[in-house]
């Protein structure tokens, strides 16, 4: 197509970057179809990255050419995705001419329908079936997007044990799954000769699940469910307790609280004291903000906590409190009220939600005395506040023990026993009681 005066001109759509540390996105739907017409700022598709759902919007006025991927297809950041073409030359954002351009579509496409077909036929008739297993890769640690992958193509976990890996230690990269998959999955019905039989396999129970109203998970709680499946695999979760006294806490914000949002314009809930004492305590203890990487512990520099909230539709996300131990009360109440409001909007963004290192659940918000929550990975460590609850309690005073009462709370922590054993659990989140505790009643706003 020409590029003149009053021709109309043809540009490529590519998957846009999301997020700093994104690197693909997932295609929700196309609201255009092809042929169809869009003005500037019409929202063209909807592409999801872990939790967040985002629209991209035309960058000009023209028609949708092509589509070149479908829906639930994974795409990489600046991947085409699309031929557009202007209703004029002067709003096109790219002026290649279509020539070029159409012979690497059509080149990418043919690649992926070779890639499709391949994937379909070999697995219906393998290339060949070895009576027995080669010896499992000495790193099974697998990252998230590989298990996504075998998911996709049914691929079992004994199965990823046995795929050639060429990754850094031994580490299973998304290249050698494609590979093992365009050779035929040879080890996809081997069966191994000899198996442990001190190894633990899951029973192969039916269950009467009974019957009712049937509901299909949506994208997200899907999501959520895949998360907390791989947390518990990964990691050994131990949790230790502790019970704290917030009573000078509750009282101090109780009174300061009207003077506060009269002041700052923000809402003093407890959130932004129960974030700021816990980036005090990950401070102490910086053993707890890491994360495992094969057989390497990753201690994080910055100290990003994150925020389990609970959204409109029931589902749960994570939104993150940036290098909370460098921020005062008030920027924390502000990032906190900013992170809470956009939650129940359904407005987060990709970077409201990335980078957390330790993460909090205010599990007493529903009325639970504590919890023991599951580890958000690839962190280490996440706790769980119950309810503050008044209590008669035995106190110590000048007088004596006596009986008063007090507001209390447990505090719950589940850790990943691989790197964190119990001194550094208990220790940790006795230290976070002792900031709730001691809390400074005579604290000026």
């Amino acid at each position: 197509m020409s590029e003149e005066k009053g021709f109309p001109l043809s540009w490529e759509l590519r998957m846009p970057k999301m997020g700093e540390s994104i690197t693909e996105g997932t295609i929700i739907n196309w609201l255009i179809s092809e042929g169809d017409a869009f003005e500037e700022g019409d929202i063209i598709l909807e592409v999801a990255t872990d939790k967040v759902d985002n629209e991209v919007p035309a960058p000009a006025s023209g028609t949708l050419v092509k589509t070149l991927f479908q829906a639930k297809d994974v795409v990489p950041v600046g991947e085409v995705i699309a031929i557009l073409e202007a209703s004029e030359v002067s709003n096109a954002p790219n002026k290649k001419s279509v020539s070029s351009s159409a012979v690497k579509t059509s080149q990418k496409k043919a690649t992926i329908q070779k890639k499709r077909s391949v994937i379909s036929s070999v697995v219906e008739k393998p290339k060949s079936i070895p009576t027995s297993f080669p010896t499992s890769n000495s790193n099974t640690f697998f990252s998230p997007l590989i298990i996504e992958i075998a998911k996709t193509h049914h691929i079992s976990y004994e199965e990823l044990a046995r795929i050639p890996s060429t990754g850094n230690e031994g580490r299973l990269r998304k290249s050698d799954v494609f590979q093992y998959i365009e050779d035929g999955r040879a080890f996809q019905f081997a069966q191994p000769i000899q198996q442990d039989p001190t190894a633990y396999r899951i029973p192969q129970l039916k269950f009467d699940k009974g019957k009712g109203k049937v509901i299909e998970m949506d994208r997200m709680r899907q999501m959520i469910a895949d998360h907390m499946v791989y947390s518990k695999h990964t990691s050994p979760h131990v949790t230790a307790y502790v019970e704290a006294d917030l009573t000078n806490m509750v009282n101090w914000r109780n009174a300061n609280k009207v003077a506060f949002q009269e002041k700052y314009g923000e809402r003093l809930t407890f959130t932004p004291l129960f974030v700021e004492a816990v980036a005090k305590a990950v401070k102490d203890f910086p053993n707890i903000n890491a994360s495992v990487d094969g057989s390497n512990i990753i201690v994080k520099e910055d100290i990003n906590i994150g925020m389990a909230t609970a959204l409109p539709s029931g589902n749960l996300i994570v939104p993150v409190v940036k290098n909370a131990d460098t921020k005062d009360l008030k920027t924390i109440a502000a990032n906190v009220n900013e992170l809470a409001g956009k939650a129940r909007e359904n407005k987060l963004g990709a970077d409201d939600i990335k980078g957390s290192t330790f993460t909090i659940s205010n599990v007493g918000t529903f009325g639970s005395v504590m919890g023991t929550p599951i580890i958000n990975q690839p962190e280490v460590a996440i706790l769980a506040l119950g309810i503050i609850k008044k209590r008669p309690e035995v106190i110590e005073t000048e007088n004596g023990d006596e009986i008063a009462i007090r507001s209390m709370m447990y505090l719950s922590l589940s850790f990943d026993h691989r790197v964190v054993d119990g001194f550094l659990g208990g220790s940790f989140v006795r230290r976070v009681a002792d900031y709730f505790e001691q809390f400074d009643t005579n604290r000026k706003i």
